[in-house]
């Protein structure tokens, strides 16, 4: 009797055992390689955890923010994943109305159109001090206000001098002896000319017969009064300055050059002007003499240019605009971009280079060394190769694209 109910409980045992084996067959299944459903449904594709508030944080597995300390969110997957994860695709239409335009990089000749500002000065080099040979008192002035236009030997002043009159008194004595004693002629006649009176005055003197009270003083050259020193009746003394005469024939003209533009501007630079007061007219120039020193206050340092003035229309202290076309001297060529390409963070110099995509376009942000800064354009040291094409118009649409998108943006490395 005690083994027949042993036997039934150990049936009824081994039935509950496999009801329950069925019943999880029923609501779990099983695959066809033994793994479940709902492991395959949790694990088929490896989840991205990111951050709500800062969505270029990206991880493989959960946990939290490393700037703002949340818990990581899986990200949402549609559609095919992109082959390089920090690109920004954009659709056909999404480039229209961004308004996204592309060019290759290219490599020319890096050419910088400098504007200068400068202003006509007279050639130091023609400006003469013009004096007097004789002291005296000045009698009257010929030549009586600035600007004045005066000829080489015109008569300038004329001076009265006790010693040129009492120089004559023994010219006229040394001439009553000249038979006996011409050597004291001589020498009276050579103590006139060492005032500078020419040898005809000096004649025209013994001719008159008469003593003179005023003497002249001549230009020695030809030119324009800048600068008159006496006024009528002053006394002078030999050797004093009366007047500053300059030659305009040529003139020099100063342009300012401002510290950011000294490595382009050099001398033998080839620099073309105008004039607001002789409109239509160009001109051009050779730069002669460049400042070693910078003005402390204005940070410049100025430019001489030498151009001939044989008509006398450039004039001192007029403003004239000029330009320099210059090269960078360290390489023939160089990779040059659109300024429109690049986006500065201050620290940083970024462009978005285009590569194909199944979708559509992709731009990948990349960071890159410039040089020079030319008129429109930029030179590109390091970041970026011949032929490969860029983003030149639209950049900051596709930037925000890429911040929106939780990818690699100019606000975030």
């Amino acid at each position: 009797m005690g083994m027949k109910t042993d036997r039934k409980s150990g049936i009824r045992v081994a039935a509950a055992l496999l009801a329950g084996l069925f019943a999880g067959w029923l609501i779990f299944g099983e695959r066809g390689d033994g793994t479940p459903d709902g492991f395959v449904a949790a694990n088929s594709e490896a989840t991205v955890w990111t951050c709500s508030m800062h969505p270029q944080i990206r991880q493989n597995e959960p946990g939290d923010c490393p700037i703002c300390g949340m818990d990581l969110i899986p990200m949402e997957s549609h559609g095919p994943v992109d082959e390089n994860p920090m690109a920004v695709t954009l659709s056909p239409t999404a480039m229209e109305l961004a308004r996204v335009a592309t060019a290759p990089v290219s490599e020319t000749v890096p050419v910088k159109s400098i504007r200068l500002n400068g202003k006509i000065q007279a050639d130091q080099r023609l400006v003469h001090s013009q004096s007097s040979h004789i002291p005296g008192r000045i009698e009257k002035l010929l030549v009586n206000f600035t600007g004045d236009r005066v000829a080489r030997g015109q008569t300038l002043a004329l001076v009265y001098s006790p010693e040129l009159v009492t120089a004559q008194e023994e010219l006229f004595l040394a001439r009553k002896m000249m038979e006996t004693q011409p050597e004291l002629f001589r020498a009276a006649r050579e103590k006139l000319k060492n005032w500078k009176l020419s040898d005809s005055r000096i004649d025209a003197i013994l001719a008159s017969g008469k003593i003179r009270s005023g003497f002249p003083v001549d230009s020695d050259v030809t030119g324009y009064v800048i600068n008159k020193r006496v006024n009528p009746g002053d006394y002078i003394e030999r050797g004093q300055v009366l007047f500053e005469i300059t030659d305009l024939s040529r003139v020099w003209v100063f342009f300012d050059v401002y510290e950011s533009d000294l490595a382009w501007v050099k001398k033998g630079d080839r620099v073309d002007f105008t004039v607001s007061s002789v409109p239509g007219q160009p001109f051009h120039g050779v730069i002669a003499w460049l400042d070693p020193v910078i003005d402390p206050l204005t940070r410049v340092a100025r430019a001489r240019v030498e151009i001939g003035n044989p008509e006398h229309r450039l004039k001192p202290e007029m403003f004239v605009q000029g330009r320099v076309e210059s090269r960078l001297t360290a390489r023939a060529t160089a990779l040059v971009i659109p300024r429109s390409a690049v986006m500065w963070t201050g620290q940083r110099s970024l462009v978005y280079v285009k590569s194909p995509s199944d979708r559509g376009l992709s731009f990948t942000m990349r960071e890159v060394t410039l040089g020079p800064a030319l008129r429109d354009s930029v030179v590109v040291l390091s970041g970026l190769q011949k032929g490969e094409e860029i983003a030149v118009s639209g950049t900051f649409s596709i930037d925000a694209a890429a911040q929106l998108s939780g990818k690699p943006s100019m606000m975030s490395p």
